[in-house]
């Protein structure tokens, strides 16, 4: 949800700038662009979401293995 949020003032900035510029370009590229950027950003959340699932496990893996020793 953030993501589209996030998106749209990426792209709501670029399409200021090539205005200011005195170009304009289709709707259909903004929102290409939008949904481009969400994919981006998308992906850059998983693989954070993935490092700190990783993290997750080894620490209840050392959570375990010290548990098995004072037990």
């Amino acid at each position: 949800m953030e993501q589209a949020k996030h998106a749209e003032a990426m792209v709501e900035r670029f399409r200021e700038l090539v205005e200011d510029a005195g170009d304009s370009l289709p709707v259909t590229h903004y929102n290409e662009l939008k949904l481009i950027i969400e994919a981006g950003l998308d992906t850059a959340l998983l693989e954070m979401m993935g490092k700190v699932a990783g993290s997750l496990k080894d620490l209840a893996d050392d959570i375990q293995r010290n548990a098995d020793f004072f037990d």
